[in-house]
């Protein structure tokens, strides 16, 4: 993999990741723009090195080093979400801004693994879905009924 492939793959991932980050961002959640950009730019990276690692070290298998690095990858953002749930007597709270770090995550290895389109195009339908679901809050319907 080039240099050049490997810089647009890192600038797809943070800025799908700054915009999915965004939503939470403007409702004063705790993982915002920053988080997004860190932890899309993170997964872009480690799928990346999964790519190339055999190549490196001259390993012979390339498909089995990049789906585990993949794998762990889906693990480790799964306790770093795990973080933002915070759980009371009545509810759960943070599960939104835990499945946005999950999936943030997973669009960061899609630019990795060089599927920027569709990368972009599920970084782009996240946001949109959390901006549209937002706005049309199920709890707020219900306790109007």
């Amino acid at each position: 993999m080039e240099f050049s492939q490997m810089v647009i793959r890192l600038l797809v991932a943070l800025a799908l990741g700054a915009l999915m980050g965004l939503e939470r961002e403007l409702v004063g959640k705790e993982a915002g723009v920053r988080t997004g950009m860190m932890v899309a730019g993170g997964s872009v990276i480690f799928a990346m090195v999964g790519l190339s690692l055999p190549g490196i070290i001259g390993a012979s298998s390339a498909s089995g080093s990049a789906l585990a690095v993949i794998a762990n990858i889906v693990v480790g953002i799964g306790f770093l979400g795990a973080g933002t749930i915070i759980k009371d007597d009545k509810r759960a709270h943070g599960l939104t801004t835990a499945a946005v770090i999950w999936t943030t995550s997973a669009v960061g290895v899609l630019a990795g693994v060089g599927l920027i389109e569709f990368a972009a195009f599920s970084g782009i339908l996240f946001a949109v879905l959390l901006y549209i679901l937002r706005k049309t809050e199920i709890r707020e319907v219900r306790k109007n009924n």
